[in-house]
């Protein structure tokens, strides 16, 4: 049964705790996770801060971000997806307008400027940004599904004949500024201060715009595009391009010249994460036996998983890997029970997000890619990630709810399968 609010925001009165229940027991192995993840490897941090906090302050901060961010997840799933879809665009612009904001009054740390002082808090709108703009691609793409394989959202390179051309002006009046546009200034905003994210947010919503059946033709230029200007950025040292290059050269340097004589100061945290990683072998240490907790910079963020694998072992950490990529599986049935454009896409879009940047993470950690700071979903030590994480499957779990009621707005020209 349903109701409605004052803002008229359909809110369901059943259970609590309804939706996709696999998904629902995935999060609560994550969230457990996370607290022995955090306990055991902020001992480093209590011993550098000189007893002034403990083990037991980061765990009560990590208890209190999960449960509110499982109040957060309680909450989104009891708001019916149109509801989402009507908001999309205020969120997106505020979103936006917060990130742009720190660049002028945010905290500056290792040289990116990411947060907002709140008071005790630090808010990073970025990761608001990364929901925002999915939920808005969402509905941009739904809207347009009756006519979607007769758009182009990529415009000639050749800026300068936009304004005489009558084919240049629809197809930046149709595709570009409704579809495409939103996607690359979210992108162009965020890449500043943390670039592995903007690039997390393109490819998703590239593969959005892939499911959205947008032309390929177009997605490949959009990519091809996509490449060139990122080359033209580091080439420019524009952004944290400088960041980049040295991860970059740092990670080649792992795999060419050889890194048996260094010694253990000089090692980084990718080589100290592989040292954690062979350390655990398939059984791994024992909870709150790891030995380079100590010798890592951040093994309760950006190097979680060596961190586990450390203490938990292989076979653990693989059964951890199957968690995030049951998560997308669960998503893509969630996405074929909706029949309509708008959840459907939403759904697979904030699954994305979650699930490419897990195994960012891990990639990583075993030096696949170059170091990128991105946080294990919901187990990392955090605050806006986990608070968004958990935002992004509140939705996914919204849309499985309504999935199970039957009461999706079904508009024809919204159908994902209308040809």
């Amino acid at each position: 049964m349903n109701t409605m609010t004052k803002e008229g925001a359909s809110v369901t009165s059943g259970r609590w705790f309804s939706g996709d229940r696999v998904l629902w027991v995935i999060v609560a192995v994550l969230a457990v996770i996370s607290v022995l993840v955090v306990y055991s490897s902020t001992a480093k941090m209590a011993y550098d801060a000189h007893a002034a906090r403990t083990t037991a302050h980061f765990l009560r901060q990590q208890l209190f971000i999960l449960v509110v961010g499982m109040g957060l997840m309680l909450f989104t799933q009891r708001l019916n997806s149109r509801f989402y879809n009507r908001v999309a665009p205020w969120v997106y612009y505020l979103s936006v307008a917060l990130t742009v904001l720190v660049y002028c009054m945010g905290t500056t740390t290792n040289g990116a400027a990411r947060w907002l002082p709140l008071g005790p808090f630090q808010f990073q709108p970025s990761e608001a940004l990364k929901v925002a703009t999915v939920m808005f691609l969402a509905r941009q793409l739904a809207g347009r599904q009756s006519k979607i394989d007769r758009i182009r959202i990529v415009p000639t390179w050749r800026f300068w004949t936009w304004r005489s051309s009558r084919e240049q002006q629809r197809i930046l009046k149709e595709g570009t500024w409704p579809i495409l546009a939103p996607v690359l200034v979210a992108c162009a905003v965020i890449f500043p201060a943390h670039t592995s994210s903007a690039a997390l947010l393109f490819l998703a919503t590239w593969v959005m715009m892939l499911i959205g059946r947008v032309r390929v033709r177009e997605l490949f230029k959009l990519f091809g595009y996509a490449l060139a200007g990122f080359a033209l950025l580091l080439l420019l040292n524009m952004g944290r391009s400088e960041t980049a290059e040295g991860r970059m050269s740092t990670w080649v340097k792992l795999w060419v010249l050889p890194q048996d004589q260094k010694p253990i100061e000089e090692l980084t945290d990718t080589e100290r994460s592989m040292i954690a990683i062979h350390h655990g072998g398939l059984l791994g240490q024992g909870a709150g036996q790891s030995a380079m907790r100590v010798e890592m910079i951040h093994p309760e963020s950006d190097y979680a998983f060596a961190f586990f694998v450390e203490e938990y072992g292989m076979l653990l950490a693989v059964a951890l890997m199957m968690l995030y990529l049951w998560i997308f599986f669960r998503a893509i049935e969630i996405f074929r029970r909706c029949g309509t454009a708008f959840p459907g896409l939403l759904v697979l879009g904030l699954a994305l997000m979650i699930t490419c940047q897990a195994l960012l993470h891990v990639m990583v950690t075993v030096n696949l890619i170059p170091e990128t700071g991105q946080t294990l979903p919901l187990i990392s030590r955090g605050g806006s990630s986990t608070l968004f994480t958990c935002i992004a499957l509140g939705m996914i779990l919204s849309v499985s709810r309504q999935n199970d009621e039957q009461s999706h707005d079904k508009p024809r020209s919204e159908s994902l399968y209308e040809k």
